[in-house]
This record gives C-alpha cells, structure tokens and sequence, in this order.
C-alpha cells in the first residue's frame, strides 16, 4: 500500500531510537581461539557473535587473514546479504559459507589445507547500529598429524577395555563350548562301553550254565 514503510525500514528505525535510550552495548564475538588441523584436510573456523540489535540485512561479516611469519593482513571471505568470496589469492576457491543468521553463527569452511595457512584468522561482525565491539581471532596450526590429547588419550583407554572385555567373552564361550564338547566324547565313550560289558556278561553266564550242565 502506497505510504506504508517496509518492515524492514520500520525495524531500523526502532534500533535506532532504541539507542538513544539503552545503554551502550557491543557485538561480542566467540572463537575457539586456537584450532589444529592436518595438512591436505578441509577445516571449519566457528565464529559465532551476540548483539543487542536483531540479525538484519545490514548486518555484515568480514574475515581475514595473518600469516604467522608475518606479512600484510589479507582478505578471506565477506558477507552481507549473501556470500563474497574472494576472486584471488591463496583463498581462492578454497573457502565457502557455512553460516547459519538465526543461529548467530558466521562460520567459514577452509578447504584442503597447506602450511602456508598457518596464522591468525579474525572475525569482525557489524549489525548497525551495533558496530563496535572485539574481534574474533582464531589461530590455526596446520600439522602433519595431530597431536593426541586428553581426549585422544582417553578414548584410547575406552576402546583397549572394550576390546579386552570382547577377548574375555570368546575366551569363556570357547571354554563353554570345548567343555561340553569333552563331556559329549565322554558320554559317548560310555554308550560304546556298555554293549561289550552287556555282552561279557552274557558270555560269562553262558559259561556258568555250561559248566552246570556238565556237573
């Protein structure tokens, strides 16, 4: 209708009169703050935020990247609205989005990893009027392999005791089964017994009759 304001518009328009009378806030942003990662594997940089304004199409993501040798800082990946990704570079068709908006995450996926990746990755969110606020950074280290750790180390310990309980298991059913098998050739040993004890019998009573026939 002709003179109504969109409702986007209108939600601009309360942020920012709702400024004026809250308190000075901040987007803050949350990182894992360091991150290992194998070489040639693809490897997800989390950053979430928070924001006292509500997610809108102003809002907008900027990654970029340090070298941890140093060097100038250089562009990774930016949002707004949708996806930019970067046209060259050593980023170049090696990061995608994998972000979710209603979730307030504005997470990145870097693909097939090199040493050369190695360094400082931060993550600035601005959601006007709220555009102030820390940075994010993520310090990645690309490695040969990774490192175990305590969680490494206590699966390690979960899956060597499932594996000796499964060992006792088939050392007792094994046990089970040779022992029946053991008392099974004794029976049957017993079944073959008896006919000749039957028939050693019957000889012997023959014999006796014989001999009572004879006196």
């Amino acid at each position: 209708m002709h003179g109504q304001s969109p409702p986007r518009a209108v939600l601009l328009l309360l942020c920012l009169q709702l400024t004026a009378l809250w308190p000075i806030a901040a987007v803050e942003i949350y990182t894992s703050g360091a991150l290992e990662a194998v070489n040639g594997t693809d490897v997800r940089l989390k950053c979430t935020f928070s924001s006292f304004v509500p997610v809108h199409d102003a809002l907008t993501v900027t990654w970029n990247f340090r070298p941890r040798d140093g060097g100038p800082e250089q562009f990774v990946f930016y949002y707004h609205v949708d996806p930019f990704k970067p046209m060259s570079g050593r980023f170049k068709d090696r990061v995608v989005w994998d972000g979710n908006l209603d979730r307030y995450d504005v997470s990145i996926i870097l693909w097939k990893l090199q040493f050369d990746d190695n360094g400082t990755y931060t993550c600035q969110v601005k959601n006007p009027p709220d555009v102030d606020g820390l940075i994010g950074a993520i310090r990645l280290s690309v490695v040969q392999t990774v490192q175990f750790s305590e969680i490494y180390f206590l699966a390690l310990a979960i899956g060597s005791a499932c594996g000796l309980m499964v060992i006792i298991v088939i050392l007792v059913v094994l046990f089970q089964h040779f022992r029946k098998k053991r008392w099974a050739e004794r029976a049957h040993r017993v079944v073959e017994i008896k006919p000749h004890e039957e028939e050693r019998l019957n000889q012997e009573k023959t014999i006796s009759a014989s001999l009572e026939d004879t006196d």
